[in-house]
């Protein structure tokens, strides 16, 4: 799986790794429609930190598609309530 984060770059992540990945975003989902701001921002670089740490980077001249595009680790509660809803950025 090709994972973009938003203005940094491409990591490639292993098969074995999504499911971790979903678990991670679907935690950040479930902040987000809850209303909640508490625990987002740790939620969130949990999120970007695991596919830093477990994805491979791709290089910059690398034109692979991205399965995935996640918004930078900045993001703010209000910015991330249009994107991590419903099913969220990774499909079950």
């Amino acid at each position: 799986m090709i994972v973009r984060i938003s203005g940094e770059g491409q990591y490639r992540l292993d098969d074995a790794d999504v499911q971790r990945l979903n678990e991670l975003e679907n935690g950040v989902v479930k902040i987000v429609e809850g209303g909640e701001e508490d625990g987002f921002t740790d939620a969130l670089a949990g999120l970007v930190d695991y596919v830093r740490t477990q994805g491979a980077p791709l290089a910059d001249d690398d034109l692979e598609g991205s399965d995935v595009i996640l918004p930078p680790a900045d993001t703010s509660f209000a910015e991330a309530g249009k994107e991590f809803t419903g099913e969220g950025l990774i499909p079950d």
